[in-house]
């Protein structure tokens, strides 16, 4: 998918995406610190080992780096956002190593009988078991008692299970508490991924615009101060900086970017003067660009395809989106035309009530314009003019360079970067899941949502009574990776969002396929 300032710059690819390409991978020399202790505590006899760092410093890559060194001989369970509780996390551990368990069990004893019977086995065979957590800041007091007694698991020679915490700083803080002292004594490595320094900063641009195949200085050496500046050394904000500052360079025609651009676009990610990083990133991946122009809709069997709400319009991009100055702003068209791209008529009330009645579902969120690409629907974005004013639109599609909303009623197109500069980063949307699917497809498990699944990822019809076995696991896992997703091969609502809006064609598109009108 090509951002709309690639072929301005010479590019081969968009040099500073937030999804995790492996090819991008920058490792400073605290991330490669950072892989060391795992890789040192992955080594010893087991216990605990211990990542933390600030949202977006990278603890995602440096995970990804360290499964990339994990031995053949290892097994791997992978748990990620683990708010769950003791029975639940044992069950997920279970699952995530193929430990079969008595069905609706819901004993603690039973599920540890369980593990502790496969990891004397995989010991046998030669094979450690390695845990690892993600956004382990989530887990209570209770489960991680749970997780120390399961690295009692243990032989004459080791323990049984590796557990790798991964999370934000806070989980340094829990680990503190006199209660989980016995715990804290067992981590055998720990370290905290600080934000880059000013010549990582520095390195770091400059890696990811060589990779993406131009050399030429399109930060000069005093913009890199400013990116530091205004980022404070975090990856994923220097991401969202730079990318934003190169939409605004290409539109004002510039080779490179200047003090003022950069300045603008700090204004705009965060929403406010530029400062230091504060922890809030309210935009993530609004510059990347939409492919291609209008609606498309293409009804499979069975389905009832929704009614196209745009004809062919003579594109005349508007300078600005604003609210008609004699009508006071309201949400009521915004909502009729989002209802309307799905063949139904809103009828002036509780709008998510009233799409449940139809079978959707509401998803009221903030992102960028890359999640609501890969989403694919029609959205209700908050908007604000030029005075501050707050108002909505309806975003009906999505192309190279414009956005078409619905606005009071009438069709206005914008340029991106008119885009950029007026959204709140808020959205709503619409969306239809499946009856058969309930709220998690894990691995294991059996029946019309395993069917169903099987059938959107192959595009073929369901085998009798399917089962979500390894192949189908690989194939949702390699989807997970493709959308920046955390490939942990169960099929939660972000997994599900993305397969709809990537493989469902009877729902109304907000991105077209080129060359079909």
């Amino acid at each position: 998918m090509t951002c709309m300032y690639q072929n301005f710059f010479g590019l081969n690819e968009a040099p500073f995406s937030i999804a995790p390409a492996p090819h991008f991978l920058y490792m400073s020399s605290r991330h490669q610190e950072a892989l060391a202790h795992l890789l040192y505590g992955l080594g010893g006899d087991g216990g605990f080992v211990l990542l933390t760092g600030e949202v977006g410093a990278g603890k995602t890559t440096i995970c990804r780096a360290l499964l990339e060194q994990i031995p053949a001989t290892c097994d791997l369970a992978y748990v990620f956002n683990p708010k769950l509780s003791v029975e639940e996390l044992l069950s997920t551990i279970c699952a995530e190593f193929g430990i079969a368990y008595p069905a609706g069990n819901t004993s603690v004893k039973v599920f540890v009988d369980c593990i502790n019977a496969h990891l004397l086995d995989a010991h046998a065979h030669g094979r450690h078991a390695v845990l690892i957590i993600d956004e382990a800041q989530n887990l209570s007091a209770e489960v991680l008692e749970q997780m120390r007694l399961l690295t009692n698991l243990e032989t004459n020679e080791r323990k049984l299970l590796q557990i790798i915490l991964i999370g934000q700083p806070e989980l340094a803080a829990m680990l503190d508490r006199p209660e989980l002292r016995q715990l804290a004594q067992r981590i055998v490595a720990r370290y905290h991924l600080g934000p880059l320094t000013r010549q990582e900063v520095a390195a770091y641009v400059r890696h990811r615009l060589d990779v993406a195949g131009t050399q030429r200085p399109l930060f000069p050496g005093a913009r890199m101060r400013q990116i530091y500046r205004y980022s404070g050394g975090v990856p994923r904000i220097i991401n969202v900086l730079c990318d934003r500052a190169l939409l605004g360079a290409y539109a004002q025609g510039k080779e490179r970017v200047d003090r003022a651009t950069l300045a603008r676009a700090a204004r705009e990610v965060f929403n406010r003067p530029p400062a230091r990083y504060r922890g809030i990133l309210l935009l993530t991946g609004l510059l990347a660009a939409a492919v291609l122009a209008l609606l498309t809709h293409r009804p499979q069997p069975h389905a009832t395809a929704p009614k196209p709400i745009l004809a062919r319009v003579a594109v005349v991009l508007a300078d600005t989106l604003e609210w008609p100055a004699r009508q006071p702003p309201d949400e009521e068209s915004a909502y009729a035309a989002l209802f309307q791209a799905w063949g139904a008529s809103y009828r002036g009330e509780a709008a998510c009530r009233q799409a449940e009645e139809l079978g959707l579902r509401c998803r009221t969120a903030r992102a960028g314009l890359d999640e609501l690409r890969q989403l694919n629907r029609p959205a209700l974005l908050r908007m604000h003019d030029d005075q501050g004013r707050e108002f909505v639109a309806t975003l009906l599609s999505l192309d190279a360079n414009s956005a078409t909303f619905s606005l009071a009623g009438k069709i206005q197109v914008v340029s991106l970067n008119v885009l950029a500069t007026q959204w709140t980063g808020r959205y709503t949307l619409l969306w239809r899941a499946p009856p058969a699917v309930p709220g998690v497809i894990r691995p294991g498990d059996r029946g019309a949502a395993v069917a169903w699944l099987q059938t959107l990822l192959t595009g073929e019809a369901a085998q009798a009574d399917p089962v979500f076995d390894a192949a189908l696991r690989r194939q949702v896992q390699q989807f997970q990776l493709t959308q920046g997703l955390v490939p942990d091969g169960n099929i939660g609502q972000q997994t599900l969002l993305r397969l709809l809006g990537a493989k469902d064609r009877t729902a109304p598109s907000l991105v077209r396929v080129q060359g079909v009108r």
